[in-house]
């Protein structure tokens, strides 16, 4: 059997490495933790704390969770929209 991911909108962020502020306010929190040398981002998953690298996608789901996403599987997967 075959399967299609249903086409939903989801809302993104890329982690830049120092686009802390931009990703506090897309989170939705107002503390975050993140390490500028290496460029890790600590993110809240429903399961448990991911660590997101430089260039790494944060993606909001459909019920608000929160997940890093690798940038290839980020292209391979969505598409903008607007």
């Amino acid at each position: 059997m075959l399967y299609r991911k249903k086409p939903i909108l989801i809302e993104a962020a890329k982690w830049t490495g120092e686009n802390v502020k931009e990703i506090m306010e897309f989170m939705g929190i107002p503390h975050i933790s993140y390490e500028i040398p290496s460029g890790k981002l600590s993110v809240v998953t429903p399961e448990g704390v991911m660590t997101a690298k430089k260039g790494d996608y944060i993606i909001k789901g459909v019920r608000g969770e929160l997940y890093p996403c690798k940038p290839d599987i980020f292209e391979q997967t969505y598409e903008q929209v607007v």
